[in-house]
This record gives C-alpha cells, sequence and structure tokens, in this order.
C-alpha cells in the first residue's frame, strides 16, 4: 500500500492536472485517485467551512468527487481544475445545509461583526489553550464565524487560495472576498489569535489515514459506475 501511494505520489508531482484529467478520460479511472490525493485537504476543508462537521464534511468529499469523475468531460479548462472541484464540493455543501436551514448568509452590510457562537462552544477557550489543544481551539473559533464570512477565511487563510481563486470557487465578487477576509480576521483577533498565536494553516488538516479512507470508498463507487 505504502509502495503504492510513493508510486501515485511520484507521478502526481510530474504530471499537470490536465494530462491527469485525458487519461482518466480515456479509460485509465484509476489515475481520478491522482487527483483526489492531489486536493483532498483542499476539498475536505471547503466542505468542513461550510457544515462545520467531521463526518458530514467527508460525505460532501465523496459526493463531490463521484459528480466531478460523472461530469469530468464537462470541465473546459476555463478554470483551474482544482478550483472547479472546489466549486462542486462548495455547492454539495450549500445544497445540504440549506435543506436543514442551517444557513444564513452573511450580510455584507454589516459594519461590526462578532463571531456567532456556537451552542456546544466551550465556554472557557483559554483553558483549552493552557492545555496545549491549540489546533481545537482554533478550529473552534474559526467555527465561530458567521456562514459566507467563515469559508472566505479558510480558503483564503487556511488553504492559501489567492483572492480570485476564493471568490470563483465561492462564485461572489473578488471585492466581497476581500471584506469577509479583512472582518473574519478582525472577528478571530479579538477571539483567539492575538491571546494564543496559533497559527491558520494548522487547522483542519486531511492527514493520510483519512485520506485512504474518502480515496477507497470514491473509487469503489467509480468502479460501480464503470460496471
Amino acid at each position: 500500500m505504502n509502495a503504492t501511494i510513493s508510486a501515485f505520489a511520484n507521478r502526481s508531482a510530474e504530471q499537470p492536472d490536465e494530462d491527469v484529467i485525458r487519461q482518466v478520460l480515456d479509460g485509465n479511472t484509476a489515475m481520478f485517485e491522482l487527483l483526489m490525493r492531489r486536493y483532498n485537504e483542499r476539498v475536505y476543508r471547503a466542505a468542513r467551512a461550510i457544515v462545520r462537521d467531521e463526518q458530514e464534511a467527508e460525505d460532501v468529499m465523496q459526493q463531490a468527487y463521484v459528480n466531478a469523475f460523472t461530469h469530468l468531460r464537462q470541465f473546459n479548462g476555463a478554470a483551474r481544475f482544482s478550483t472547479w472541484l472546489t466549486r462542486i464540493a462548495v455547492n454539495e455543501s450549500l445544497a445540504r445545509v440549506r435543506r436543514r436551514g442551517r444557513y444564513e448568509t452573511f450580510d455584507d452590510e454589516l459594519s461590526n461583526v462578532e463571531p456567532f457562537m456556537s451552542p456546544n462552544s466551550p465556554e472557557n477557550p483559554e483553558r483549552q489553550a493552557f492545555t496545549g489543544e491549540l489546533r481545537g481551539l482554533l478550529e473552534w473559533a474559526i467555527d465561530t464565524l458567521p456562514d459566507g464570512m467563515r469559508e472566505v477565511f479558510v480558503l483564503r487563510e487556511v488553504e492559501g487560495l489567492s483572492t480570485s481563486e476564493t471568490a470563483e470557487s465561492l462564485d461572489v465578487s473578488e471585492d466581497v472576498v476581500k471584506t469577509r477576509l479583512s472582518r473574519g480576521r478582525a472577528a478571530l483577533r479579538r477571539v483567539l489569535l492575538e491571546r494564543t498565536g496559533a497559527t491558520a494553516p494548522e487547522a483542519f488538516r486531511f492527514y493520510r489515514p483519512r485520506c485512504d479512507r474518502v480515496v477507497a470508498q470514491v473509487l469503489a463507487r467509480i468502479s460501480g459506475q464503470c460496471a
């Protein structure tokens, strides 16, 4: 298994997305694994930012990958594949939370924004920081941001997408991204960052065991479609 993963990783580093996609469309569906492993963490972070639940985020990932595979011929290269894929995950995530009435889009006309407190939020965040659970505390703090602002922050600050990539992935303007990011930073700074010194890129990591599980489940579903 490790040797297989290593081989895929080596090929992934060498081949552009477009080349991999061409091979998948030519019938080498196993190559789709390269794309999943390349973008698993980004897709997870985008989904997790919206649904705010780890297990549901993994469910979203699987469905997003299946949707992407099913409609792969529709990818025309107008945007980067990573952006196209992220947008599929965002749409799937939004559809789920909106069906349950769990999403209230952030009002960009608000001048002062305080983070929304989750009903399950710890009463004393400082206590978690002092016990060394900085990453968990940071993830909790990001979860308190309003819907709409939260996914902008995650894609820009956690995943490291550019303003234009974030705007395209979320189907909003670049000005909206800039405004929400600025306000999100300020909100988090008040709650956490200045007091803990935690770094955003450490949040919502998607490590290999989870990566392997999602890849295996998606490949099984794709195989069923191709049978």
